[in-house]
């Protein structure tokens, strides 16, 4: 590739990751393109269209975060249900904070082979501490991996439509992690 081609795929990257960043992976690719200060067909001559672009960003814009989220996690020393407790707080809170990471919780480019694997990465960890947690009798054991995704899907649809403060938010994630424990 030329030097100007690098120079343009860097000014593309970097826009997009202004552009998702505050305003999630749905923003049109005009708002990219006019930041970068190219052609929108630019856009799709080196990156394919928005599928490429998110996932030439993805790693430095949401993946990071995420896998920060599960080595912390795993490296608490706490009991199980803590862990998981802590887990979800922290993936809502960053679906509440971060527009772009919410859409990839809530799979809005559901074909991003980059994505999908970022999503697994989570799920297997979050079904990792679902199994721990109801083997220690903390959480109710009619709690299906499907409704922990199901959790995320729901929390990630209030986060984008949140008119609350974090303060508010988080006190409401802690409501439904409570409904998650067993009864004692």
């Amino acid at each position: 590739m030329r030097a100007d081609a690098r120079r343009n795929v860097e000014s593309i990257r970097q826009a997009a990751l202004t552009v998702f960043r505050e305003n999630g992976l749905t923003s049109p690719l005009d708002d990219v393109a006019r930041l970068a200060g190219k052609a929108k067909g630019t856009i799709y001559h080196r990156f394919g269209g928005r599928a490429g672009l998110i996932d030439a960003v993805v790693e430095e814009l949401v993946a990071e975060r995420v896998d920060g989220i599960i080595t912390s996690v795993s490296a608490l020393d706490m009991g199980a249900v803590d862990r998981l407790e802590e887990y979800l707080r922290r993936v809502w809170l960053l679906q509440f904070e971060e527009p772009a990471a919410n859409d990839v919780f809530l799979r809005v480019e559901p074909d991003s082979p980059v994505l999908i694997a970022l999503c697994d990465r989570a799920r297997t960890f979050a079904i990792d501490l679902l199994d721990q947690a109801q083997a220690a009798g903390g959480i109710r054991p009619e709690v299906t991996a499907q409704d922990l995704y199901a959790l995320i899907w729901e929390r990630g649809v209030i986060a984008r439509e949140a008119t609350c403060t974090r303060q508010d938010y988080l006190r409401r994630c802690d409501w439904v992690l409570a409904g998650l424990r067993t009864c004692r």
